[in-house]
């Protein structure tokens, strides 16, 4: 019996995201060979790779594909026009791309954390937004975007030095705004890993002593812990309605007195929090012979 060919896709590592997520990458290969498959690294925007020899495409990590949207894109399309095995599905990873989904997941009745779009500068009114979310601390990040990436964090004493900066920057692209979430760094946010569905695993993100970011990179604590009820039936019914197709997801969140209010569905390229246990591996790889063995 032939092989099956994977690609693991990656993207070319100048050392903008160090830690932990190239550890996870270099195990899963190793581990996906160690189950006699053919599984090769590719970088998603070297035209040199032959997309055609593989019976599936894995995205695993293309962190960089916000910064080359538009290239991203291209190269999505050029895979569906070839009729290619993707997971995650190319149309779920457009959706994805974008950060207004939040905007489908809240229209389907999901909880998120308070959400404004801003298209252009003119719809920067800050002193409104602390007015209408009673906060004293606003998140604005790009509706493209990862890794913290543009990621202002403004009081309301910085409001009046920084609003210029982030109108220059409404002018190039779309921005989204949010009230902080204190809970953030009380308790935590949470991560839910699913595999073909099924939930896998949850670790608690915690951001360093007075910092809001919890990517490990900023110094950021990862807890695995057993979700609360309330959390996992939230992140489970998401997954089946928006993610039921999917080879991975990731449901992050933080609960807000008794609601868990949804922070980001990743579809991309999340980190998958697989060094936790090698059994997660197991998981990771049973789900993805299960969708190989179903007709594309």
């Amino acid at each position: 019996m032939q092989r099956l060919k994977i690609a693991l896709v990656t993207y070319n590592d100048k050392g903008n995201f160090p830690g932990e997520g190239s550890l996870e990458d270099n195990r899963l290969h190793q581990f996906l060979l160690s189950k006699d498959l053919e599984v090769n690294f590719e970088i998603w925007d070297d035209p040199d790779v032959n997309w055609k020899k593989y019976d599936a495409i894995l995205l695993k990590s293309p962190w960089d594909y916000f910064d080359h949207i538009q290239e991203f894109n291209r190269w999505l399309d050029k895979l569906e026009s070839q009729h290619l095995r993707v997971l995650n599905p190319i149309k779920t990873v457009r959706w994805n791309s974008d950060k207004r989904y939040l905007l489908d997941l809240e229209k389907s009745g999901f909880p998120i954390v308070p959400t404004r779009i801003l298209e252009t500068p003119d719809d920067l009114n800050i002193y409104e937004l602390y007015e209408k979310w009673q906060t004293e601390t606003i998140i604005i990040k790009p509706v493209i975007s990862g890794g913290a990436k543009n990621t202002f964090s403004i009081s309301k004493a910085e409001a009046a030095t920084i609003e210029p900066k982030i109108k220059f920057l409404l002018a190039k692209e779309a921005f989204l705004a949010q009230p902080f979430v204190p809970e953030i760094q009380t308790e935590g946010e949470w991560s839910l890993i699913f595999f073909n569905g099924r939930f896998s695993h949850c670790v608690l993100k915690v951001p360093k002593s007075g910092d809001f970011r919890v990517q490990h990179y900023f110094g950021g604590a990862i807890i695995p812990s057993d979700p609360p009820e309330t959390v996992l039936k939230t992140a489970q019914k998401l997954v089946q309605e928006f993610a039921n197709d999917c080879l991975y997801a990731r449901v992050d969140g933080v609960k807000v007195k008794d609601e868990f209010q949804l922070m980001e569905l990743e579809l991309i390229e999340p980190l998958l929090y697989l060094q936790q246990h090698q059994e997660l591996y197991e998981n990771y790889y049973q789900a993805l012979m299960e969708m190989l063995s179903q007709e594309n």
